[in-house]
């Protein structure tokens, strides 16, 4: 390979660099309400890409809860708050301060041990949908970004809560 003698032009300032015109945006997820998806789950939507089909949820889940088992179309970052939580299907034990990263297209079965002396908090990163399973293996339901903030939106009317339309970040 031979060299180049063409001289590299000046670098660029990054101060000159185009910026974007989107506006930056903050909630704190401490005045959004929990709502209860069913006893012992809870859940906050915090943000939706229209975009790009990411949704970014809290949840709450009670020592002793199994979710249904679920299939992920893209892949999920979860980061645990407090609690313990693990899969059924994998030996490993998510504690506070644990990162999870769950492929796409993997099929799992989220469970909190019944001995926990406290509830498992997770922060999700949901990129595309969930396929939920039902016991005999056929689909009994898909979630989204857009059918879990419409779902959200109607717990939390449900239950009495003020939402402002601009809440959630998108």
């Amino acid at each position: 390979m031979s060299e180049s003698n063409t001289p590299l032009p000046p670098p660029e300032s990054a101060l000159t660099l185009p910026q974007t015109p989107l506006e930056a945006g903050h909630l704190n997820a401490e005045e959004l309400p929990w709502v209860e998806q069913a006893p012992g789950i809870e859940m906050k939507v915090l943000r939706v890409s229209d975009d790009f089909g990411t949704w970014v949820v809290m949840n709450r889940f009670q020592p002793g809860i199994s979710l249904p088992t679920h299939r992920h179309s893209g892949g999920v970052t979860a980061y645990t708050l407090s609690g313990r939580w693990g899969y059924r299907e994998h030996d490993f034990i998510a504690t506070a301060g644990s990162v999870v990263r769950e492929p796409a297209c993997s099929t799992h079965t989220l469970e909190v041990p019944a001995d926990g002396t406290e509830p498992a908090v997770i922060f999700f990163v949901i990129e595309g949908s969930l396929t939920h399973i039902g016991d005999d293996g056929q689909i009994w339901a898909v979630s989204d970004a857009q059918t879990e903030l419409a779902r959200y939106r109607e717990m939390v009317a449900a239950q009495g809560t003020a939402l402002a339309a601009d809440a959630i970040l998108r």
